[in-house]
């Protein structure tokens, strides 16, 4: 039984890194206008430590075109709701710059 248990919690962190790395990998498309992880040297906002609440808002805003934009419209087409989740956490872990 303790094995199973040590299994379980060598496996469980895993998990985590995996998502981790999947949402690095994603939000790395955000860093051509965005800034490295998220944050921003000029215009466009930063994106790291924002809520991810927000950022999902944001993203579907985006989406559905209620939120004006030159890219961003085009661009949140194309990320799933699960990937948007991921980057939001992503970038909501992130220190504020």
């Amino acid at each position: 039984m303790a094995t199973g248990v040590a299994v379980s919690l060598l496996y469980a962190p895993g998990i985590s890194v995996a998502q981790d790395r999947e949402a690095a990998y994603l939000s790395a498309n955000c860093a051509n206008c965005h800034g490295p992880q998220g944050r921003s040297a000029g215009g466009i906002p930063s994106l790291a430590g924002l809520p991810s609440r927000y950022i999902v808002e944001q993203m579907q805003a985006f989406k559905a075109g209620t939120r004006p934009a030159t890219i961003m419209h085009q661009l949140a087409k194309g990320y799933t709701d699960p990937q948007v989740e991921l980057m939001a956490n992503y970038f909501s872990s992130l220190p504020k710059p």
